[in-house]
């Protein structure tokens, strides 16, 4: 396998990490601002106050997303598979 390959191949997993990632953690940051304001506003100090909705908004986020997550990993998969099938053994 050619090092530009492997090199390209470890560039898109980083890609698909962040691609992955980046619907849950953008909830979690939009649900902590919102809950931070909301606790500035009213001087509410609760510290389940923020991690409880916090994590309700990313377990959701992460059920609706959970389609989308497997269809990019099994072709991710697919593609890495169908590669080292055409590799020749030495």
């Amino acid at each position: 396998m050619d090092q530009g390959i492997i090199l390209d191949y470890g560039r898109e997993a980083i890609i698909l990490t962040l691609k992955l990632g980046a619907p849950t953690l953008l909830v979690a940051l939009i649900v902590g601002v919102a809950i931070g304001l909301l606790q500035a506003l009213t001087q509410i100090q609760e510290m389940t106050l923020s991690f409880v909705p916090k994590i309700v908004a990313m377990f959701l986020t992460l059920f609706a997303a959970i389609p989308y997550m497997g269809h990019e990993l099994i072709e991710f998969t697919r593609r890495i598979a169908d590669q080292m099938i055409g590799m020749p053994i030495n």
